[in-house]
């Protein structure tokens, strides 16, 4: 079997080039997450994902136009119960998740069951991503990789000290809002590709390899986001060679890269 031969695929293109812009969203976002201690939050936000996918699904309604809103609507309460004084840490993640996480298994147990539609939103197919699904998660992708690169700096602030950035006059909250909604696009286009299972170590695997190579901010970032594109690759063609789930080849090949990654921290 002729890797090379993979590339020809039309679907296997759709998928080379949507899974590249999500990994690179997922690693970009994923350094300021894991920093802020809110890595966990890209699980949390897959749940309802796949709460909000599982309910368009039964009624035949367009996956992304409904699942993106409705997780963006997540990511902002969640962040709002998060700085709540009587819901705290993972208790708002775990209120969310598990609340859509039900609902969505109830809508799809007395409608459609457990169909092959469903069950690639649990466990990733992105090989089945239609040409619209694909345009659409370029669009969005580069749209959330632009944001990130124009406010770069103040999301570098409020990653930092939040305390001080406020001091500064920079407006916190709007830009912690912001990094919600971006991870909250950043996890519907991945749920394709990863599944709602294993979508949250395409953000945090990355994020922490980075970590374990490079000091500054802006080089864990970079050193991220190329990390997060070549395991996605060789992942792909680890699921292609050896007839792999997609999402859980990519997770081994990060698995791989991470440990060889503390590997040379230490050395180093």
């Amino acid at each position: 079997m002729s890797i090379l031969s993979m590339f020809s695929y039309h679907f296997i293109q759709r998928a080379l080039v949507v899974g590249v812009l999500v990994s690179l969203c997922a690693a970009l976002l994923g350094v300021s997450l894991v920093l802020k201690r809110y890595s966990m939050i890209g699980d949390g936000l897959s749940h309802v994902g796949f709460g909000a996918l599982a309910v368009a699904s039964a009624f035949h309604l367009a996956p992304l136009a409904v699942t993106v809103p409705v997780v963006v609507l997540s990511a902002v309460l969640l962040l709002r119960l998060r700085g709540s004084s009587r819901v705290k840490g993972d208790a708002a993640i775990a209120i969310i998740s598990s609340s859509a996480l039900a609902i969505g298994v109830i809508v799809v147990s007395v409608t459609s069951g457990m169909n092959t539609e469903v069950s690639s939103y649990l466990f990733g197919s992105i090989l089945s991503l239609s040409r619209g699904d694909a345009v659409l998660s370029v669009i969005l992708s580069l749209a959330v990789i632009a944001l990130f690169v124009l406010l770069y700096p103040r999301l570098f602030a409020v990653t930092f000290d939040e305390t001080f950035a406020r001091a500064t006059g920079a407006h916190a909250d709007l830009y912690n809002t912001l990094l919600a909604v971006l991870t909250a696009v950043t996890v519907v286009l991945g749920m394709r590709m990863m599944g709602a299972l294993l979508i949250s170590s395409l953000i945090i695997f990355p994020a922490l390899s980075a970590m374990k190579l490079c000091r500054s901010f802006r080089s864990v970032v970079l050193c991220a986001a190329l990390i997060s594109v070549v395991c996605f690759v060789f992942g792909m063609i680890a699921s292609y060679v050896f007839e792999t789930p997609s999402g859980a080849s990519i997770v081994a090949v990060d698995l791989i890269a991470f440990g060889f990654c503390s590997f040379c921290g230490r050395k180093g």
